[in-house]
């Protein structure tokens, strides 16, 4: 089968949970099927060449169009004024839709797969199969972001959020096949029928994010794209309100933010216990030299690929009940599971100082990421309902 996969952003590097499913969706899917990947591409400093070599064993044909800043600009204007949420205003282009088409037409793929609400646009109204991976439920994120931030983004975020959830409705109508990270995302998918929505989970690299002994530089690590607001909020929440209040105990303990792109705001973290890393070229460092992995996430949506890594290199974890919900796991066996600033501080305090029950932890959340986050078998399930989609019909 022939699938023509369109998505928002170059699958390389793996530095953002979207281009990490994409990635391994590809490659797990080129196995029995042919891959037309077009990417459109809103960054300058990506190394195109790189990765072209990362892409080309698992793509038939590769192509990434450029969005220019000027068109990105005006399309965001157009979308303030014609109702369409700014999240696929940003990515929609005229010249980029005429590439797009005269791509299907060469290519003649048997099915369209469109990664992210961004790129609905593009496919929605051609004519042949179609799937849409809504990923996360946007709608529900922005309404998060909303309610944590200051005037005058309060107001953009709410009226992002309508405009969403509309949009996250109407795409439903279009395509043939919908997909979706996790059973809490799919029952918030503004749909009367979100029920048909195929739950297709992430998984981990099990071979690479695999345990290691060495030396432990870090009380407790959080990874992350640090620019990603969910990740500058759990950042911030994590320095400023529970590192605290574990200082009043141990004030020794130590904590590693490590991650692309740092926000400003999370450089400003950094102090004599509180190391900011920035980009590493082997994020398994940064698990590498903690302890204990902590991910404090209060805002934003779908399954946290941090946590899976965390805990299939064999470190104990803990969590909020947000990310919880679409992780699964036995909360005070595979990980720890808590909201409360002081809460999360006892918990990092327990496997901080009981190392027999950290590891006991540990070994649990490393056999529980095993048994159930399998890449491959996870875009099986979306290998066998594509094939389904594209058989004839009787």
């Amino acid at each position: 089968m022939k699938i023509f996969v369109l998505l928002s952003r170059i699958p390389w590097p793996l530095e953002k949970g979207d281009k990490l499913r994409a990635f391994h969706q590809i490659r797990c899917l080129s196995k029995h099927h042919e891959i037309y990947l077009c990417a459109l591409n809103t960054s300058s400093n990506i190394d195109k060449q790189k990765a072209f070599r990362a892409l080309q064993p698992y793509c038939k044909s590769i192509t990434f169009i450029q969005l220019r800043p000027g068109v990105i600009l005006w399309n965001i204007l157009k979308s303030v004024f014609n109702g369409r949420p700014i999240q696929v205003g940003y990515f929609f282009s005229k010249s980029a839709q005429r590439q797009i088409n005269e791509l299907i037409a060469t290519h003649k793929p048997d099915i369209l797969y469109g990664q992210l609400l961004r790129v609905a646009e593009y496919l929605k109204n051609i004519p042949l199969p179609k799937a849409i991976d809504y990923q996360d439920v946007f709608s529900k994120g922005m309404a998060r972001r909303a309610e944590v931030a200051k005037w005058p983004f309060k107001l953009v975020y709410r009226t992002e959020y309508q405009r969403l959830k509309s949009y996250e409705k109407e795409v439903f109508e279009f395509f043939d096949l919908k997909t979706i990270i996790s059973l809490p995302d799919r029952n918030l998918i503004p749909h009367p029928d979100n029920q048909e929505i195929l739950i297709v989970p992430n998984g981990v690299d099990q071979t690479f994010f695999a345990p290691v002994n060495s030396e432990k530089q870090y009380d407790l690590v959080f990874t992350g794209n640090m620019a990603y607001p969910p990740n500058v909020n759990a950042a911030e929440f994590l320095a400023l309100e529970i590192m605290p209040l574990i200082w009043t105990r141990r004030p020794e303990t130590t904590l590693l933010i490590a991650g692309a792109t740092p926000d400003r705001r999370v450089k400003a973290l950094q102090s004599s216990k509180i190391h900011v890393s920035g980009w590493l070229d082997d994020i398994r460092d940064a698990y590498r030299g903690g302890r204990i992995f902590i991910a404090p996430m209060r805002i934003g949506t779908g399954l946290q690929n941090k946590l899976l890594e965390a805990m299939s290199m064999g470190l104990p974890c803990i969590t909020t009940s947000l990310a919880q919900q679409a992780l699964g796991g036995q909360p005070g066996t595979d990980l720890i599971v808590a909201d409360a600033p002081d809460k999360i501080a006892d918990a990092a305090l327990y496997l901080i100082t009981d190392q027999e029950e950290a590891s006991k932890m540990a070994e649990a959340g490393k056999r529980f990421v095993r048994q159930h986050y399998h890449w491959e078998s996870a875009t099986e399930k979306l290998s066998h309902a594509m094939v389904n989609l594209t058989k004839p019909q009787s």
